[in-house]
Order: C-alpha cells, then structure tokens, then sequence
C-alpha cells in the first residue's frame, strides 16, 4: 500500500469496526496529553483498551491495567496504536508482529514506510500518520447508539 496517499473511507472503517482490543503504545496518565483523551475516547466508545507504557510504578490509567510491554500483555491484541516517535516506530512493529495484532496504527505524525512494509509483508493492515479518534467521527462512522454512557 502506498501510505502517502490518502486512505479511503471504507479502509478506515473496515478496521475500526473489525478491532476490538486496542493496546496503546506510549498511554498516558496525565490527563493534559492527547494520548489520555484518545485513549479515554475510544474505552467509552466500546473498545478495549490495554494501556502499555514501561513507567516503573505505573500500575493503571483510568481503571485500566497497564503493561510495560505489548509481549506481557495477557490477552490477545486486534490493533497497536502508537503514540511514541517515528524512530520507535519499527521496533513497536516488530513487537506487534510477534503478539498476533492484525492492525499497527501510528498516530499523527508517526511514520516509517520501513516499519509499514515489514507489517505488510507479516499480514498486518498499516495506518499512518492518522488518529482513530478523529476517524470515528468522520462522516462514515455509524455510531454505536446501543452503548450507554
């Protein structure tokens, strides 16, 4: 796939409606960083959230266990989204890999067509560069209304 073009609709929310369970490189607790916000957004939208950051001491973010790496996560994982610099990019690549995700999500700002081919050519759907925050409330989304609040 050539991730410097646009991503379609209907790829986007193929995935976000296919995934489940979402562990979230590089969570935070402070409630300041978008990290937090994008994390609380998508657990009150339905998904479960796995908060992964190596912070020594930091048990959980918003009720939610958090794990230091996604190898020591205890269930399994649909996507990786990441929140961390490019350069950590396809080291959290090659971790997803070797959990099972099926999708590695890089948030805004975060790309590396390395890291994408390597996910590509192990079976992984790659989106780069985008929030599915802000995905989920694009005109294509259908909310999910059964969901209370």
């Amino acid at each position: 796939m050539d991730h410097s073009q646009a991503y379609t609709e209907a790829y986007l929310q193929s995935i976000l409606n296919s995934v489940k369970t979402i562990a979230m490189v590089g969570a935070s607790p402070d409630k300041t960083k978008f990290s937090y916000g994008v994390l609380r957004v998508l657990n009150e939208t339905g998904y479960d959230m796995v908060p992964v950051n190596p912070r020594p001491g930091l048990k959980e973010i918003r009720g939610m266990k958090v794990y230091p790496t996604l190898k020591s996560i205890d269930r399994p994982v649909d996507m990786v989204e990441v929140f961390r610099r490019p350069e950590d990019f396809m080291g959290i690549t090659r971790e997803a890999i070797s959990i099972g995700a099926k999708v590695l999500w890089g948030q805004i700002g975060v790309i590396d067509h390395d890291a994408a081919k390597l996910a590509e050519d192990a079976g992984l759907l790659v989106v780069m560069d985008r929030c599915p925050k802000i995905e989920l409330f694009r005109p294509f989304w259908k909310p999910k209304l059964h969901l209370g609040i």
